[in-house]
C-alpha cells in the first residue's frame, strides 16, 4: 500500500499549493528511500538522460516559441476584428467569430493562456458593448481558448504521444476530426441560445462606410497567412515530409516570417520569446523529471500492481476501464492541470489498457478531449484565471463559472459520442 498512500500524500501536496515537480520529486524520495533504500534510484540518470535525448519532445519548445512568436505579431486581434465584421450582423455572431478565430489560434500557436488573453482583452469588450449575456460571452472565450488543447498542433498530444508511445503524427491526425465536432458543437449551441434568447446575443449594425467586397478581403488577409502557416505545418506531418519535431521547426521559422510580414518583427519580440520559451520549457521538463522519479517509487513500491489488480476486476471489462478512466480524470481535473495527468495518471492507467487491447491512438484522443475540461473546470481552471484577469469591470468570478458550465457539459457529451461511437469519429 506504500505506493497508494504515496499517490494520495502528493494529491495533498498538491492542493495545498506545494510547487508541482519538486512535489514530484521530494515525496518520491522520501517513500522511495523509506521503502526501498536508496538503491532504487540508481537507475535515475539513466532515465534523465534518455528523456533529454527524446527528439520527440524536442517539439515541445519548438511549438511553444511558434505560439509566443504568433502572440506578438497582433495576429488574434486582426483576427478577431475581420471575423467579428463578417459574422457580426448575425444574431450571436460576435461569439461565433470568437469560436472561429480561437480553433484558427489553436492550429496555428496552440497555446491557452495567449488565446484567451487575447480574446478576453479584444472580444469580450465589444461583446459587452452590444449587451451580450456576460455568461455567454465569458464561456465562448474560455472553451474557444482551450481548443489549443485538442486541435494539433496540441503539447497535450504531444506528450500523450511520448507517454503512450505512439507516434505524434497518428495523433494529430486522430484529433482533427474531434477537434472540429467540438467547433461545431460550440457554434450550434451558441446558435440555439441566440434564437431562444435574442435579447442575449443581438447582431451588430453594420458600418455602411465599408463595403462588403472590403470586409471580405479585410478578413481573407487576416485569415489567409496563419491558415498558410497551419497548412505547412500540419500538411508537412499528415504527408510524411517531415517528423512532428521538424514541422515545429519549421513552423517557428514561419512565426518569424509572419511576423516581418505583419510588420511586428523586432530583436526585442525575439528575444521575449525566446526568454518565455524557455520557461514553460523548463517548467514543463522540470515536472516532467519529478514524475519520473515518482514513477520509478510508485512502481518499485507495488504501486501499479494494485492499480492494475482493482482496474481489471471492474465491471464490464473494458467499458467499464475506459468509463471509471473518463470519470477519475474529469474528476482530477477539476484540481490538478494537465501537465501532472500526463505524467502521472496516464503512465498508470496505460498498462491496463494494453492489457485490455484498447486502441491506444483512441485512447489518447479521449485523454486529451477529456484533459480539456481541466482548463475550463471552477475552481481551479485555468482559463477562467485567464480570463479573469483581463475581464472589464461589471464581470464576475460568478459570470465566468456559470458562462462555462454548458461547454463543460458540451464537451463531455463530445467525450461520451467519441466513447460510444469510435467510428463517427474516424477512429
Amino acid at each position: 500500500m506504500v505506493g497508494i498512500i504515496m499517490f494520495i500524500v502528493a494529491l495533498v501536496a498538491l492542493l495545498l499549493g506545494f510547487p508541482v515537480a519538486f512535489t514530484f520529486g521530494g515525496i518520491a524520495l522520501l517513500f522511495g528511500v523509506w521503502a526501498e533504500g536508496p538503491d532504487i534510484f540508481a537507475f535515475m540518470p539513466f532515465r534523465i538522460m534518455s528523456i533529454m535525448q527524446n527528439t520527440v519532445l524536442m517539439a515541445v519548445p519548438l511549438f511553444i516559441f511558434m505560439g509566443l512568436v504568433l502572440q506578438k505579431t497582433k495576429l488574434a486581434e486582426q483576427l478577431l476584428v475581420s471575423m467579428g465584421r463578417l459574422f457580426g450582423g448575425v444574431r450571436g455572431g460576435l461569439a461565433i467569430s470568437t469560436v472561429l478565430v480561437g480553433s484558427l489560434l489553436a492550429a496555428s500557436t496552440g497555446v491557452v493562456g495567449a488565446s484567451v488573453v487575447a480574446m478576453g482583452l479584444i472580444s469580450l469588450p465589444v461583446m459587452m458593448k452590444y449587451n451580450y449575456d456576460k455568461g455567454l460571452a465569458c464561456g465562448t472565450i474560455c472553451a474557444s481558448g482551450t481548443l489549443g488543447q485538442i486541435i494539433p498542433p496540441s503539447i497535450v498530444l504531444i506528450l500523450l504521444g511520448d507517454v503512450l508511445g505512439i507516434p505524434v503524427g497518428d495523433l494529430f491526425k486522430a484529433a482533427v476530426i474531434p477537434g472540429l465536432v467540438l467547433v461545431g458543437v460550440y457554434i450550434a449551441y451558441i446558435m440555439i441560445y441566440a434564437h431562444f434568447n435574442p435579447e442575449a446575443a443581438q447582431p451588430i449594425p453594420r458600418d455602411e462606410s465599408i463595403s462588403r467586397s472590403e470586409e471580405v478581403k479585410t478578413a481573407l488577409k487576416a485569415i489567409i497567412p496563419p491558415l498558410a502557416l497551419i497548412v505547412v505545418v500540419l500538411g508537412s506531418i499528415f504527408a510524411g515530409i517531415a517528423t512532428p519535431t521538424e514541422s515545429a521547426a519549421l513552423g517557428g521559422v514561419g512565426a518569424i516570417i509572419l511576423a516581418l510580414v505583419y510588420r511586428q518583427f523586432s530583436f526585442k519580440m525575439l528575444y521575449d520569446s525566446a526568454y518565455e520559451t524557455v520557461k514553460v520549457t523548463a517548467m514543463v521538463f522540470a515536472i516532467l523529471l519529478g514524475a519520473t522519479a515518482f514513477s520509478m517509487a510508485f512502481t518499485y513500491t507495488g504501486g501499479d500492481y494494485l492499480v492494475e489488480e482493482w482496474m481489471l476486476s471492474i465491471p464490464g471489462e473494458k467499458w467499464g476501464f475506459l468509463i471509471i478512466t473518463m470519470l477519475v480524470i474529469l474528476i482530477l481535473g477539476f484540481f490538478i492541470d494537465f501537465v501532472e495527468i500526463c505524467f502521472i495518471i496516464v503512465p498508470i492507467l496505460a498498462p491496463v489498457a494494453q492489457i485490455l487491447d484498447i486502441n491506444m491512438t483512441w485512447f489518447a484522443i479521449l485523454i486529451a478531449l477529456n484533459l480539456q475540461t481541466s482548463f475550463l473546470t471552477p475552481p481551479f481552471g485555468f482559463s477562467l484565471f485567464y480570463l479573469k484577469g483581463v475581464a472589464p469591470q461589471g464581470v464576475t468570478t460568478r459570470h465566468i463559472y456559470r458562462g462555462v458550465m454548458p461547454f463543460i457539459i458540451l464537451q463531455v457529451l463530445v467525450v461520451a459520442s467519441l466513447l460510444a461511437f469510435p467510428g463517427f469519429f474516424g477512429m
